[in-house]
């Protein structure tokens, strides 16, 4: 979480939440261990949750859009309403 909070510290006025949001909600929901990774270094490198193909093995690689379908709904609440 601490690698999320400098990306964050310039958006937000509580950018700590926000980021132990992503963790605590978003990519919590992400079950397999290769794509919730790479959530996890997309929070980490850009401060939100993004996912680069070279993360994933080839064969996820088809799974990266429902990820982001999966995730998108928390990250949302996580970055708009955190207090929800």
């Amino acid at each position: 979480m601490h690698q999320c909070v400098p990306h964050m510290a310039g958006r937000w006025a509580h950018p700590e939440m926000v980021c132990s949001c992503l963790y605590d909600r978003a990519v919590a929901g992400v079950e397999d261990n290769d794509l919730h990774q790479a959530v996890l270094r997309g929070i980490s490198e850009t401060g939100v949750p993004t996912i680069e193909t070279d993360w994933v093995p080839p064969s996820k690689r088809a799974e990266i859009g429902a990820t982001f379908t999966k995730i998108a709904k928390p990250t949302l609440q996580c970055m708009f309403a955190p207090s929800s």
